[in-house]
Formats: C-alpha cells, sequence, structure tokens
C-alpha cells in the first residue's frame, strides 16, 4: 500500500512491535476436531492434510458455522476417507485442478489492476474481485475471460479501488510516508522487525515519529511486487522491542485458514476484527501483481499497511491491500508471514 503522509501524532514503539515464540501444536485427531472439540490451528493443519493427500478429488478445507474443519470431495471414495480420518467431508462440483486451472487461465488473460482472485472453497469457485476503476475496454477483457471458464468462477464487485494504500501496529515513518509495523523478529542476537514490501521500498531508514526524532533502523531486504513484505534492523540499541501486539502477547507464528476468525492491528484504523474469505489469492495492483494472499473481511485504511493480522496469540500477517474502508467495510489482503520468515532466517520471539 502507498503510505499516506504522516500526520499523526507520535506513535510509542513499545507496544507496538510483536515478539513471537516459534513452536509447535500437538494436534489432536480430526475425529476431535469434528466433535465438540473446539478448533485449533493443529485440527486445520491436519485436514488440509488430508485434502493434499486427496489431490484433485478434494478442493480444499474450511472451517464452517458450526465449528467443524470440513474437507471438500468430488466422489464417493474420497467421501469415505474423509469420514474415515474422523473429519467431516462435502462433495462439491469443481475439483482442485479444475480451480487451479481458472487460476491460470485468469493469470495469463485477466491481469488487470484493480482486480483480484482466490479459490473459495466454500462456494467452490475462483472468485473474481473487481473495483470500481476497471471499465471499457479492460472490463470487457476481464468478462471475456470469466465468461471462457463457466461455471468455476464468479464476480464480485468493490466500490472502492483496489490499492496498497494502507498500513498495521504501530506507526513508523521512511521520508514522506508512514506504514505500521507487524513484528519483531530476530537472528541470533541481531533484531529486525517485519513490514509490508511496498512500504520497505520507499524509504531506507525507519523512525518512531513523523519529525524523524526517534530513529529505529535501516531496510535491510524489500520485496514487491511478487511478494509484499520488508525487513528492518533495528540500529538503536534504546528501543524496547515489545513482545505483544496491543496488549495482545503473540507467542507463534502460523499459517491462516478458510473461515478462521482474524484480528488485524493498524496505526490509522487501531483494532479491527473479521474473517478469512479466502487463501493464495492474486492480486492486481497498479503497482504490480502480488500472490499467495490472505483474503479477509477484516477492514483497513491508508497507512495501515505492514501491520500485524493474528489470531489469538499466533501471528498470521502483514498487510498488503485492499479496498473499502472501516466505514463501509471492505476486502483486505495479507503477506503470509511465514513466507517472511522464511525468506530471510528469521523467527519470531
Amino acid at each position: 500500500m502507498r503510505l499516506t503522509r504522516s500526520s499523526l501524532r507520535r506513535a510509542a514503539v513499545t507496544g507496538a512491535a510483536t515478539a513471537l515464540v516459534a513452536g509447535t501444536l500437538l494436534a489432536p485427531s480430526l475425529a476431535q476436531a469434528a466433535t465438540a472439540h473446539p478448533m485449533t490451528a493443529a485440527d486445520a493443519d491436519a485436514a488440509q492434510g488430508l485434502a493434499a493427500r486427496l489431490g484433485d478429488r478434494s478442493a480444499g478445507t474450511y472451517l464452517d458455522s458450526a465449528g467443524r474443519m470440513v474437507v471438500t470431495v468430488t466422489d464417493a471414495a474420497a467421501e469415505r476417507t474423509v469420514r474415515a480420518a474422523g473429519a467431516t467431508p462435502r462433495r462439491v462440483t469443481h475439483n482442485a485442478a479444475q480451480l487451479a486451472n481458472a487460476v491460470t487461465e485468469l493469470d495469463r488473460t485477466a491481469k488487470i489492476p484493480g482486480t483480484a482472485w482466490a479459490t473459495d472453497p466454500v462456494g467452490n469457485q475462483v472468485v473474481v474481485t473487481v473495483d470500481s476503476t476497471v471499465t471499457g475496454a479492460r472490463l470487457d477483457q476481464l468478462n471475456a475471460a470469466v465468461a471462457r471458464l463457466g461455471d468455476a468462477v464468479r464476480v464480485v464487485t468493490t466500490p472502492g479501488p483496489i490499492s496498497t494504500r494502507i498500513s498495521g501496529g504501530d506507526a513508523i515513518y521512511g521520508g514522506q510516508y508512514r506504514c505500521s509495523l507487524g513484528f519483531n523478529v530476530r537472528s541470533g542476537s541481531t533484531y529486525y522487525f517485519l513490514t509490508a514490501g511496498h512500504c520497505g521500498n520507499i524509504a531506507s531508514t525507519w523512525y518512531a515519529d513523523g519529525s524523524h526524532s526517534t530513529l529505529l533502523g535501516n531496510t535491510a531486504g524489500s520485496r514487491f511486487p511478487g511478494n509484499d513484505y520488508a525487513i528492518v534492523r533495528y540500529t538503536n540499541s534504546s528501543i524496547t522491542k515489545s513482545g505483544t501486539v496491543g496488549s495482545v502477547d503473540i507467542t507463534a507464528a502460523g499459517n491462516a485458514y478458510v473461515g478462521e476468525t482474524v484480528t488485524r492491528r493498524g496505526s490509522t484504523t487501531g483494532i479491527r476484527s473479521g474473517r478469512v474469505t479466502a487463501l493464495n489469492a492474486t492480486v492486481n495492483y497498479a503497482e504490480g501483481t502480488v500472490y499467495g494472499l490472505i483474503q479477509t473481511t477484516v477492514c483497513a485504511e491508508g497507512g495501515d499497511s505492514g501491520g500485524s493480522l493474528y489470531a489469538g496469540s499466533t501471528a498470521l500477517g502483514l498487510t498488503s491491500g485492499g479496498s473499502g474502508n472501516c466505514t463501509s467495510g471492505g476486502t483486505t489482503f495479507f503477506q503470509p508471514v511465514t513466507a517472511a520468515l522464511s525468506a530471510y532466517g528469521v523467527s519470531v520471539y
């Protein structure tokens, strides 16, 4: 997201950065997940692993309104396999290969700024989101691409432009712009923080205030477009690197799942919550295309870019972009934090 001009109050760094402790969860069985057992991230991982083993005979997983992880299936044999594992199966029309082919075709023929697409396992379709800037010949191009894919695809519209002009966590300032800090990370005894790549691209030095009087550190790496994450190395040893997002203690990093309730914290709109609607989303910003994002119903606004997405004590993502606002609502996309941790060889703490 392009950042807003710095005009807000100076933001304290203490409490802005999120400290995480890498950890593992001992997964209960899928049978437990399908009963009254409270859903956990480990249950979601187990269901996703089962769908992966089914290959094209599944089209993904999601959390239903009863709190059960559902595994979609395309035939009776796969349905029996899922039931035998103690999970909840649901028969669907389109298999994983068909939906993946639809995504590939959209990538090839409809990469238009102001559009995004992701596979919706609940609706068993690829959902194409189109903002109000897509008109005329570009809209005709998109409609033609969608028509060729039939009922494997559905189109939804969003009133505001899909943009990177949003941020998360406490404010960080670089040049004339403001973003949000995502999570504190480290490699050995060297400390960093993560933010959005489109933020890292526009500033080499970051401060805790708009007057640039409290230095944080320097951009050590940034990836945008394609991905949307950046890493900043702390150079000011007097800065307290808190282990929280606001008042929430973050103790692990993990992967989101469809249907999960999540929370975002940003320097413009503070703490907001919503639900994950899709994974592996492709978003065509004016500045370029980003792949593999988490799509949610959480609202965000300018300046929230780079901020924290989390569920309970688990870090999930960095705010990338979206449409709408926190008055009328909207759709927001997040860079999975695990990709950034892996790319830079750092860990949450």
